[in-house]
C-alpha cells in the first residue's frame, strides 16, 4: 500500500516517506483517529474532525496534533513529531533528558532577553 499523500508540498511529502523508510516505520504500524478539535470556532468546530490522533504500535507513542485547521496538514504534522520522537527513541534520549534539555534551553533564553533588555550601559547613555 502506499503512503498517502498530504496537503503539502510535493519535497515535504517525499521528505516524509523517506524519513518513515529511514526509520523503519511504515503505515501499518501507525493506527489513525480522528477527534473533533476543540476551541473557538463555534458550529464549524462541532461538525469537523481535523484533529488528528496517531499511535505507533510498536513503540506506543501517541501523538494528537489540531495545529492547522486541515485534517491533511495535522495528518502530517502528526506524522512528522512521531518519526522525531521515534529518532529521539534510537538516539538513546529519554523523554526526561528532552524535557531537561528544553528547559536548560528557555532559561539561557530567559537570562539572553533580560541582558539585553536591562543593559546598565545603554541606560547611563541616554
Amino acid at each position: 500500500m502506499a503512503p498517502p499523500t498530504f496537503a503539502v508540498s510535493e519535497e515535504k511529502n517525499r521528505w516524509l516517506r523517506d524519513k518513515m523508510a529511514e526509520l523503519g516505520v511504515s503505515e501499518a504500524d501507525l493506527e489513525e483517529t480522528f477527534v473533533r478539535s476543540s476551541g473557538a470556532g463555534g458550529q464549524h468546530v462541532n461538525k469537523t474532525a481535523t484533529c488528528v490522533q496517531i499511535r505507533h504500535r510498536p513503540t506506543g507513542i501517541e501523538v494528537k496534533c489540531m495545529k492547522d485547521r486541515s485534517q491533511s496538514v495535522n495528518r502530517f504534522l502528526a506524522r512528522r513529531e512521531i518519526l522525531e520522537r521515534i529518532e529521539r527513541l534510537n538516539k538513546g534520549e529519554s523523554p526526561r533528558d528532552v524535557r531537561v534539555e528544553k528547559l536548560r534551553k528557555q532559561k539561557a533564553r530567559r537570562k539572553r532577553r533580560a541582558t539585553t533588555k536591562y543593559d546598565p550601559e545603554k541606560d547611563n547613555q541616554q
